[in-house]
């Protein structure tokens, strides 16, 4: 299993990571089977999806809608005496969105639609994550 580690810069924040998937499956030499990959946080998430900035902001403008970042909630209230711990709406988001991800595998590439990324989700940055990427076949 190889890891790949992301870094956000904002709170909230949308990171291609399609060609990094792709290098570790090149260097697999796996051709045929599938990839999967787990988000091990409890505040992020991966998701196939669209490479459009523009869709990003509409994709957080509903998360917000969904989950306020500045929300009335207990986890944060639980919370409030420690610094980086006001994240419920993450943990709200995450519980909604998949931790997970697994694509097929053909010819040794990745059988993505024309306009599909593998795309990781920040939802309680800047923070540094980890990524873990399995590549499973023949």
């Amino acid at each position: 299993m190889a890891e790949l580690s992301v870094r956000s810069k904002e709170r909230m924040q949308i990171i291609n990571v399609t060609s990094d998937v792709s290098g570790i499956i090149e260097r697999s030499g796996i051709r045929n089977g599938f990839v999967n990959l787990w988000v091990p946080h409890t505040t992020a998430a991966i998701i196939v999806n669209e490479h459009d900035p523009d869709l990003w902001t509409d994709i957080f403008m509903v998360m917000k809608k969904i989950a306020p970042i500045e929300g009335d909630y207990r986890h944060n209230a639980k919370y409030r005496w420690i610094p980086g711990e006001q994240n419920a709406h993450a943990h709200i988001l995450n519980s909604l969105i998949k931790p997970s991800v697994t694509i097929p595998l053909v010819g040794g590439g990745m059988l993505l639609g024309t306009w599909q990324s593998i795309l990781f989700i920040e939802m309680d940055g800047p923070q540094t994550r980890t990524i873990h990427v399995q590549v499973v076949g023949e």
